[in-house]
């Protein structure tokens, strides 16, 4: 990007490209984006698929009171009413042993702890039945690149294996009562078309898991809610509504998942950060998915997304720039009603499939980190969490226009800017530098048909230098390690105080307008309230 501000210190004559920029940049500093909001005009009730669920690493990092401390901020600021994580079945659960005989053992006070902490603070439970305990398990293939090397094997006697989830149910349905577990969701293991990865075997193999664990599910209760199959990279959908529909085997939902990498088999790091150049990815996956479901014999069902994210790697540091709260709010906004549930893949770094994080910024997937520091990508679920339930007419395609019940109006909008790389090496680098935005010119509100009277006008940011924490730590000088001090300058100048807020007095119905100046992947939530 030219530095405009020194371009008269160029000693070498400017080449027709880079004068044809400068004008296009000039030119479109001096654009201005309308949005109308016409309060008079409601389109129907907002639809909150993007905070149905989130996800998490494990589940026995949910046993820690840092993690336990953040899931209660991010229920209480972003809403999230459902979690996912791996590894409820995990040895470091402690839920399935055998004695000398061979006769199980089950045990289920970790769950009990984890499932208890879920419940008090109204989160309820998105339960992906994995990994197999080792007691278990027909061979010993692990996921030997993860930290915790759970094992992704099929049982070694399924009979056992469906009485494990059975009783399982069971204690549940004990614990908190069949009316609360009707609300769950039960999902069948993690990528199986990951073979060798994350399924040691085949999709025939996978689907025979799948039977069984949705018979063992329903038999406790018919009405409650299991499904698959939980596939990488959209995968399998219309060969597993086939075979449940074949075999009339149970199934409530299709689960999947994507990321903005076009490769969800990574050989190497410049892989696993290459970003796709497809316009509509994540967004046009969801809705191609939805097609697939639509146009199968059983088109009822629902479809969630159990993981999503811009990047599958758990180092790429696209999850910490600001240019992640835009990116979010594109693919959220490009889904529209396609996914009953989008569950953005995590909410927290503190997240160890490839071992404790070894700096503050490690470019894992959380929205927020170690230190309680809030990412961009936070700001953009806190904002959309502040939207009113009816959505007003908009014919803006990157904002959204809300009322709440007391006729307050909020507009969350934003500039998606997409820069794409040479190589994959470069899109590697190109996130852990400090990255000016280019102007985008202006953004004018025009509100229509007010009632007369007094209104707040209180305007939020989150883009570059504002709720910006990963720039201000590359501004330290990226430490390895943060002190107290440095963790407080980072939280003061994270803390989304408004950029303006003022008093507006409408005196009549015509028209009050206000502008804003847009960088790129700018997103700003408007908030206009009665006094």
């Amino acid at each position: 990007m030219i530095n405009f501000k020194n371009h008269k210190k160029m000693i070498k004559p400017i080449s027709i490209i880079t004068a044809l920029l400068f004008l296009l940049s000039g030119r479109v500093q001096g654009q201005t984006r309308t949005i109308t909001i016409d309060v008079t005009k409601p389109k129907g009730e907002l639809n909150t698929f993007f905070n149905a669920c989130v996800g998490a690493g494990r589940a026995n990092e949910g046993l820690r009171a840092d993690w336990q401390r953040q899931l209660r901020i991010a229920k209480e600021q972003l809403g999230f009413r459902y979690i996912r994580m791996h590894g409820i079945l995990q040895d470091d659960m402690g839920v399935y042993f055998e004695d000398s005989q061979g006769k199980p053992i089950y045990n289920w006070q970790y769950i009990d702890e984890l499932y208890d902490f879920l419940i008090s603070i109204k989160v309820r439970p998105f339960v992906e039945f994995g990994f197999m305990p080792k007691a278990l398990a027909s061979k010993p293939t692990t996921l030997s690149f993860w930290f915790w090397k759970p094992n992704v094997s099929p049982p070694k006697d399924y009979q056992k294996w469906d009485d494990l989830i059975a009783a399982l149910v069971r204690h549940w349905t004990q614990r908190y009562g069949e009316a609360e577990v009707k609300q769950w969701y039960f999902e069948v293991w993690n990528e199986p078309n990951l073979k060798n990865i994350f399924w040691a075997s085949d999709q025939d193999e996978y689907f025979k898991l799948y039977k069984e664990t949705a018979n063992a599910v329903k038999a406790v209760s018919p009405a409650y809610r299991v499904g698959g199959p939980a596939t990488a990279g959209n995968a399998w959908i219309p060969e597993f509504i086939n075979y449940c529909s074949t075999n009339k085997v149970p199934v409530d939902f299709v689960s999947t998942h994507t990321y903005g990498n076009d490769a969800f088999i990574q050989k190497s790091d410049d892989e696993a950060t290459a970003e796709s150049k497809r316009r509509d990815a994540v967004s046009g996956d969801v809705k191609r998915s939805r097609k697939q479901v639509d146009g199968s014999a059983m088109p009822g069902l629902e479809l969630h997304y159990t993981e999503w994210n811009s990047s599958s790697s758990f180092n790429d540091h696209v999850h910490d720039h600001y240019r992640q709260a835009a990116y979010i709010l594109e693919k959220i906004k490009r889904v529209g009603n396609a996914a009953n549930s989008f569950s953005y893949w995590t909410f927290t770094d503190i997240f160890e499939e490839d071992g404790p994080r070894q700096t503050p910024f490690d470019g894992d997937f959380g929205l927020i980190n170690y230190q309680d520091i809030k990412k961009p990508a936070f700001y953009a679920y806190r904002y959309l969490n502040l939207l009113g339930k009816q959505e007003l007419q908009n014919a803006d395609s990157s904002s959204w226009i809300c009322r709440d019940p007391k006729g307050n109006v909020q507009v969350l909008l934003y500039d998606f800017t997409d820069k794409f790389f040479p190589t994959r090496a470069d899109s590697k680098a190109f996130y852990s530098k400090v990255i000016p935005p280019a102007s985008k010119g202006k953004v004018a509100l025009v509100y229509k048909n007010l009632s007369p009277g007094k209104y707040k006008m209180t305007v939020y940011k989150t883009g570059y230098g504002v709720n910006d924490p990963y720039t201000s730590y590359l501004q330290m000088g990226a430490p390895s390690q943060l002190t107290r001090g440095e963790v407080e300058s980072i939280k003061q100048k994270d803390n989304d105080i408004p950029i303006i807020s003022k008093t507006v007095v409408i005196t009549s119905k015509k028209p009050f307008q206000e502008s804003f100046d847009l960088f790129e992947n700018d997103v700003l939530l408007v908030t206009f309230n009665k006094l």
